[in-house]
């Protein structure tokens, strides 16, 4: 087997809000588009984020087609984790949990998208 992408799939009640806010604050572009379906990219990533709406009569299977929000973080380990608080702060992202650093080395902070779902960044001491 060869594996030639990867992607995460967010169920969410609006799906161009979420996918807004990754390409206002991350950078990220629209590969994709359609009622109640957003697909992101970001070519550093290695990664495609896709959110969908909510109760899509096409998501399978239907036993799990709730909101993605409950325990769920998407992160993204970046080089300068200080700049990007910064930057991100100013331009007035809800920050959920300010910059801080674990004893194992894993320093992040975590924001909140518009649909709840927490985006941490990390960077590792």
């Amino acid at each position: 087997m060869q594996i030639t992408g990867t992607a995460l799939s967010l169920n969410v009640a609006d799906p161009r809000a979420s996918a807004q806010f990754l390409i206002d604050h991350l950078g990220f572009t629209e590969q994709m588009a359609a009622d109640g379906f957003v697909s992101l990219n970001r070519a550093d990533s290695g990664v495609n984020i896709i959110y969908l709406r909510t109760g899509l009569a096409t998501f399978k299977p239907a036993r799990i087609a709730g909101s993605a929000g409950d325990g769920l973080l998407v992160v993204f380990v970046v080089d300068d984790i200080d700049a990007e608080y910064a930057r991100l702060s100013a331009a007035g992202v809800p920050i959920e949990t300010p910059i801080e650093t674990e004893e194992w080395g894993e320093r992040y902070f975590q924001m909140t998208d518009p649909n709840g779902i927490v985006i941490q960044l990390v960077q590792w001491v």
